[in-house]
This record gives structure tokens, C-alpha cells and sequence, in this order.
């Protein structure tokens, strides 16, 4: 490799460092005679500055070369880590697979000097929370940090490859539980191991609270905000399952999100009952037909526009970006949320940002072919927009049912009711600053969630949540979260950890 001119002694800039050694030097015996002694101490000052270059120009690929390296082993490291994460099948009913996890977490928390472990078995599960007291402390109450270890469940047959078998491929990291929430959680512990070694002095308690059903009942979470309070007790929360950021392919960055709002999760259950008898001989009141009727009725239904501070920050943002039809579309909901007819085609582009959104997921009628049904089911999902109450949506629901159909909201299927928490300058210009080391202007979007995350539990309990990531993908790639093939990218995944870093030196320090 040629010497950089940069490296070159002041002086010497005129010098070819790249030719023959005679050519270069120009010490030829024609010349010595003529001024013989001249070039004899030229020759031999010219050759003591070319070693003196030799030894800073080694010595600096020397050290290119070691750093190489260093980064290499700890990207091989941290990619070791997730592997082992990933491969433990942390589904719900698993608990042997949530000991094990639990048990890997701890090691790696002690490994930095984070001692104080609580493992808590509930459930059929588990639930980590682990403290690094404040080295420096200054009086505030302590950051939490979040995350959930278990996973969606799993069909092998379905996947190309064995879902919880780790693995690389076009720059992704793939397994289920990659990309939610498993990267994540990752993250945080090696942000964390490496602010020890670095002799981070946090000016509060750091705690962290990994749960370990966020995907079914949430009672980690609800316990934690309740009867584990004390463990948790926090200023505010930062969920790493809400928040990150996406990037174009070419590199340029589209921004990053921090949730401050979810919608509320609730299911209902649909039932038709009737007498049933002989399919011979059929009538008009039938349990199936009665069940269609009623989750046609509920496919059409539009509920009511509406509006909060999360969406709204999260589309006056995206209105000074977009000229498009998009763009137009955002400015003119801005103008006058209770549009219908710009809601909805806003809706048709980003589905469940303008409204609440309800849709069957679940069937099963019948009990025989050759006999009337008597009985028919189907299970409706709704995530219900922050504010509307879960009993009003279910009465929506009986109106468009009818009288043949009995709409129930399922018992413990629901996540709490919770304003969207109030919006922190601190905070924001902190999440600004982290993502500025990687990407210079970033922008920081605020965005109301779609899907539910453990953060309800914790705002409905008086702990303010932002979601916040440092992890990012590629603009339109599939990812795969709760599907086939799940994945993440690969450098999202590295480049997350100095972004959690630079966040808690903020926050924290």
C-alpha cells in the first residue's frame, strides 16, 4: 500500500515515496564525483528521514490495523451474544427456555459488575429486573429500560429455515424474536457492558425490567407497575420495543420514531346461538349466516376520525417533508380532523393512524356436516385510539351485529386505557443528539403505535414511556416481525449500541 502524503515530515512533500529506491533517492555514482562529499551527507540525511518515515508509517498501519481488528472481534462478539438470544425458544409455556434466557442475562449482567438481580417466576414464565445503583448520585429517580424476552410462537414447517436456528443472509440476522424484541434487548445489554468498561459515572440508578409476556397476557408488566413497584419505581421509561429508526438504501436516513401513545388492545368474542336441526330442511334464522351478517356488517364500519398529540406531532412533521399526494392529504387532515373523506383516504395509506380499526381474526361454527349449526364464533381484534373507552367500542360492535349475534369483550385480553404521555424537550433533543452520531440531522419523530407494548402498564401506573431504539432498518424491506423468515438488519443491529449509549451518558450522566 502507497505511504499517504499526509504522513509525509514537513519538507518532503516534493518526495515520490512510491518509486524505486536509486530512482528515487537520485544518489547515482555520476553525480557522487562531482560533489562527492555533498551528496554523501544529503544521501545519508535523506535515508535516516525515509526510516524515521518508514517506522511512523508502520507504526500508524500498525495501529489501523490492530483497531481493524478490535472492532472486528467485538462486532463477532456482540453478534455471539444475540445468537445465543435468539436460539432460546422463549415461547409462552416454555418456562425451562425462560430460565435459561434469565439465567444468560444474568451472567452477562455480572459480568460488568451488575449484581443486583431479581428473577421473578409468575405465570408460566419469567420476569428479569436487574439495578446499577447510581455511582454519582444526584438526587433524580432512576431511568428504566425495556424490553421483552419472549416471542411470538413458531410454525417450523412454514419457514424456509428452522425459526430458531440463528443465521446470516444479505446482510440480516434472522431467527424469530430478531427483530421483536430480542434485538432490542440486546442492545441494552451491551450498551450497558460497555458503559462500565468504559467507567460511565451515572448520576442515578439505572434499572431494567425484561419481561416475559408482553406477546400474550402482559402480567409481567402489570405486576411490575403494581405489586413490584418498588423494584421498578422510575422518572420515566425508555421501551426499547417502540421506538428505532429506517434508512433509504442509499444511506440517507427517513428518521426515527419515539412512541409516546398506543392504541388500547381488546378482543371480542362474536356468538351466534341456535336451535340447529336437520340440514334437510333449513331455515332462514341460521347461526352461520347470522355470524356472516354481523362481521360483514363489522368489515364495513368506519369508526370516527380522530386526532391526539402523538399523531398530530407525528403528521405536521411528515406534512414539511412530503409535497406528494401524501403530503396534501396530512395538510388537509391537520386542517380539519373530522374529515371523513380525507380521513379515510389517509387511512387507506396508513392503516389505524386516523381511527380505530377492528377485524376478525378467529372462526368456528357448526358442529356436524349434515345438522343446522348450532352454535357460531369468531374472535374480533380491536385496537382501540387512546381515549375511546373498550365497553363503548363493544357497543358499537352490538349495534352492527344485530339481535342474533351477542358481542362480549373477551376477559383479560385487554391493555389499559392511557393517554399519550406528555411530550419531553429533554428528552427528545437527548434522542436527537444520540442518533446524531451515527446520522448528522436526523430527524425525531413523536408517533402514536398502532400495536400494543408493555408501555401501557407502566403509563396507566403513573410512569411516563417513550419508546426509543437506536436499531433501524432498510425503508420498505419486509422484516418479518410475528411472520415468516423474521429478521433484522444487520447493521441496525450493531449501529444501535453506541446510539443507547450516547442516550444514557444524557440522560443518566
Amino acid at each position: 500500500m502507497p505511504y499517504r502524503t499526509s504522513f509525509i515530515p514537513k519538507g518532503m512533500a516534493g518526495l515520490n515515496l512510491n518509486a524505486p529506491y536509486r530512482g528515487f533517492w537520485k544518489c547515482s555514482p555520476r553525480n557522487i564525483w562531482r560533489r562527492a562529499m555533498v551528496r554523501v551527507r544529503l544521501c545519508a540525511k535523506e535515508k535516516r528521514m525515509f526510516r524515521r518515515l518508514s517506522i511512523v508509517a508502520a507504526s500508524l498501519l500498525a495501529i489501523t490495523a490492530a483497531q481493524g481488528q478490535a472492532q472486528n472481534a467485538q462486532r463477532q462478539a456482540e453478534r455471539d451474544l444475540f445468537a445465543k438470544i435468539v436460539e432460546i425458544p422463549t415461547v409462552e409455556g416454555q418456562t425451562a427456555e425462560f430460565k435459561k434466557l434469565t439465567g444468560l442475562l444474568s451472567a452477562e449482567f455480572r459480568k460488568a459488575g451488575i449484581t443486583d438481580i431479581v428473577v421473578k417466576d409468575h405465570d408460566g414464565t419469567q420476569t428479569l429486573i436487574a439495578r446499577w445503583p447510581a455511582a454519582k448520585p444526584s438526587g433524580k429517580k432512576p431511568i428504566l429500560l425495556m424490553a421483552h424476552m419472549d416471542v411470538v410462537a413458531a410454525k417450523e414447517s412454514d419457514w424456509k429455515y428452522p425459526p430458531f436456528k440463528f443465521r446470516e443472509e444479505d446482510g440480516y440476522y434472522l431467527g424469530r424474536g430478531s427483530n421483536d424484541n430480542k434485538a432490542g434487548l440486546t442492545g441494552i445489554v451491551l450498551a450497558l457492558q460497555y458503559l462500565r468498561a468504559e467507567k460511565f459515572q451515572n448520576t442515578r440508578d439505572i434499572i431494567v425490567l425484561f419481561t416475559g409476556d408482553e406477546e400474550t397476557s402482559g402480567n409481567s408488566a402489570r405486576r411490575a407497575a403494581t405489586e413490584w413497584r418498588s423494584l421498578i419505581d422510575a422518572e420515566f421509561a425508555l421501551n426499547s420495543d417502540a421506538g428505532g429508526g429506517s434508512v433509504f438504501p442509499d444511506g440517507r436516513v427517513e428518521g426515527f420514531g419515539m412512541q409516546i401513545a398506543e392504541k388500547t388492545y381488546a378482543d371480542y368474542k362474536l356468538t351466534a346461538i341456535n336451535r340447529g336441526g336437520h340440514s334437510s330442511a333449513p331455515r332462514p334464522d341460521n347461526a352461520i349466516y347470522a355470524l356472516a351478517n354481523a362481521l360483514t356488517a363489522v368489515e364495513r364500519h368506519r369508526f370516527t376520525p380522530m386526532i391526539n398529540d402523538a399523531t398530530r406531532a407525528t403528521y405536521e412533521a411528515l406534512s414539511k417533508g412530503d409535497s406528494g399526494q401524501y403530503g396534501e392529504l396530512v395538510r388537509r387532515f391537520l386542517a380539519n380532523p373530522t374529515d371523513r373523506e380525507t380521513a379515510d383516504l389517509l387511512e387507506a395509506m396508513d392503516s389505524g393512524s386516523t381511527r380505530t380499526r377492528c377485524v376478525a381474526t378467529m372462526l368456528s361454527g357448526g358442529h356436524a356436516p349434515n345438522a343446522l349449526p348450532q352454535k357460531a364464533e369468531a374472535n374480533v381484534n380491536c385496537r382501540i385510539f387512546p381515549g375511546v373507552k373498550i365497553e363503548e367500542v363493544r357497543q358499537q360492535l352490538q349495534a352492527l351485529a344485530g339481535p342474533d349475534v351477542t358481542v362480549t369483550a373477551v376477559e383479560g385480553s385487554q391493555t389499559p386505557e392511557t393517554a399519550p404521555t406528555p411530550l419531553r424537550a429533554d428528552i427528545t433533543e437527548a434522542y436527537k443528539a444520540a442518533v446524531a452520531t451515527r446520522f448528522k440531522d436526523a430527524p425525531v419523530m413523536p408517533f402514536q403505535s398502532a400495536g400494543a407494548t408493555d408501555g401501557a402498564f407502566l403509563r396507566a401506573n403513573g410512569i411516563p414511556v417513550y419508546g426509543f431504539g437506536g436499531l433501524w432498518g432498510i425503508v420498505g424491506a419486509r422484516e418479518g416481525a410475528h411472520g415468516l423468515d423474521e429478521r433484522v438488519w444487520a447493521e441496525g443491529f450493531h449501529g444501535q449500541v453506541p446510539i443507547w449509549m450516547e442516550m444514557l451518558r444524557r440522560v443518566a450522566g
